[in-house]
């Protein structure tokens, strides 16, 4: 096939897609202009060492505007459904979904500050694998703090799976043989959310588990961010040699941030039980 058959197919297969229409007009230069963004809707290619010249119908700028729009908007709403279905997938509970930035009360504005900073960092910790370790009493804001920072994530597109080690261990002890090949599947999850390091129950079994968790991940050079409420002497000291050993890999990796205040959840009870009060007129 010659050079002029193929252009002749290229202007056949242009002419077919771009219409001519009403207020299209030819220019100085006999190319095809359009009627609304006075730009060409025809261009003149070279067929040969010769000098032929053939003119074929292109996009005009408002036409190439309205494709490059089109195909801006189905590659948005892709990327919203591959966001809809990590955050699915990625949050056992359902209300952790809204635990965001944007809902934050900011009554710890200081722990805020740091999770959106490390959301702001996550490029650079993601190289080197760094994560957190949010410590502190019960109700302080921990799991929430975490749950911002993987919504903000998942917002960006990185999966981010959010569970706790009682229920990783306990999926762990129903699979026997399999137990690895669940561990590293974990690692398709950029980044890992663990709560509650402390509350799975003392066991061999079990430590051994947190700690095959722990290490495929310090193994895979991916971040976690570990929630606890465990002091930081007991986690840099522990009594239990198999929690030692899970603790230092954790510390290797996870920069450990103290989750003070007062406690949330207690005074979200309260807020609720007053509404309720006033509802029913007691």
């Amino acid at each position: 096939m010659d050079i002029s058959s193929v252009i002749d197919g290229i202007a056949s297969g242009a002419a077919a897609n771009i219409k001519v229409n009403e207020g299209d007009y030819t220019g100085k230069d006999g190319l095809l202009y359009c009627g609304k963004c006075h730009t060409p809707k025809q261009t003149e290619i070279g067929v040969d060492g010769s000098g032929s010249i053939r003119r074929v119908m292109c996009l005009c700028q408002c036409e190439t505007d309205k494709v490059r729009k089109e195909k801006d908007a189905q590659k948005q709403a892709e990327f919203e459904r591959r966001v809809k279905a990590m955050r699915s997938e990625g949050f056992p509970e359902k209300q952790m979904r809204v635990w965001t930035f944007a809902n934050d009360d900011m009554q710890n504005s200081s722990i805020t500050t740091a999770m959106r900073n490390y959301v702001g960092h996550f490029p650079g910790f993601l190289k080197t694998g760094k994560g957190l370790l949010l410590y502190g009493p019960t109700g302080t804001g921990k799991t929430y703090a975490a749950c911002e920072v993987a919504n903000a994530l998942i917002d960006k597109g990185v999966p981010v799976l959010v569970t706790d080690f009682v229920r990783l261990v306990n999926t762990l002890q129903g699979l026997s043989g399999e137990r690895q090949a669940y561990i590293d599947s974990l690692s398709r999850f950029t980044l890992l959310v663990i709560d509650d390091l402390g509350a799975e129950r003392k066991s061999e079994f079990m430590q051994e588990q947190v700690y095959n968790i722990v290490n495929s991940r310090y193994i895979a050079g991916l971040p976690m961010i570990v929630t606890t409420n465990l002091g930081i002497k007991e986690i840099k000291q522990p009594s239990d040699i198999g929690n030692k050993r899970i603790y230092d890999r954790i510390l290797e990796r996870c920069f450990p941030v103290e989750v003070n205040g007062g406690d949330r959840r207690r005074n979200t009870i309260r807020r609720d039980y007053d509404s309720m009060e006033n509802l029913l007129g007691l």
